[in-house]
């Protein structure tokens, strides 16, 4: 009987071994690729003594690969809060489509560890803190412009979890700028949207799109 339990516990054990080494099905590797990626874009939350989980070293980003994938597709990590190609910002945290389809293709090609050799390391920064500006002005519900304004970019200030805003700015020829649009939004990520380009709004745009309760801070360029 116990040689029969000895038996039955190598074959199950075996079984588990096999199973632990994926089928590789494609060429994207971490050391090449994927390590590139995150530690551009997901280095600063994901580290050893970051907020959450490290994604500094294969071992570690290993076991989360599957879920890594889900919330890249549906644009939930890096946590950016707003929908991209409404407005353009220089300091877009979030993937392009292309590092999108690299990280899905290593996930479901086997996740790869490779053989070249790695980048190094990031030098971890300290995020900037949001200070307020002289000239900075404070939207909630519609707001018309009383004088020119460049705007340099936008801030949320009070934002109901989970909002969807979707701002834009009326100009008095009629024509209309795409600002921002924040979408499952999450107030523990705050940052600053810059904008790419600083935008001059003359006397009597309108900026529209922030419901009474909330605000946005329009930062001056």
């Amino acid at each position: 009987m116990l040689r029969f339990v000895l038996v039955v516990g190598s074959f199950f054990a075996g079984c588990l071994a096999i199973s632990a080494h994926d089928v590789i099905t494609t060429s994207v590797t971490w050391n090449r690729e994927i390590s590139r990626i995150f530690f551009d874009r997901c280095a600063s939350c994901h580290n050893e003594k970051g907020t959450a989980f490290s994604m500094m070293t294969y071992a570690e980003a290993r076991p989360w690969a599957v879920a890594i994938k889900e919330e890249i597709l549906n644009r939930r990590m890096p946590p950016w809060g707003a929908v991209k190609g409404f407005g353009e910002f220089r300091n877009d945290q979030g993937l392009t489509q292309e590092q999108i389809e690299l990280i899905t293709a290593w996930v479901e090609g086997g996740v790869p560890e490779g053989n070249a050799k790695l980048p190094e390391k990031p030098k971890l920064t300290p995020a900037s803190p949001i200070t307020a500006k002289r000239n900075q002005i404070v939207v909630t519900g519609d707001l018309t412009l009383m004088k020119a304004f460049r705007l340099d970019g936008l801030v949320p200030e009070n934002v109901p979890p989970g909002a969807a805003l979707k701002i834009v700015a009326r100009l008095p020829d009629g024509s209309v700028e795409p600002l921002l649009w924040l979408y499952e939004y999450k107030k523990e990520h705050k940052h600053a949207f810059l904008l790419r380009k600083p935008l001059s709004l003359p006397a009597g745009t309108v900026i529209r799109g922030v419901p009474k309760g909330a605000s946005i801070i329009l930062l001056p360029a």
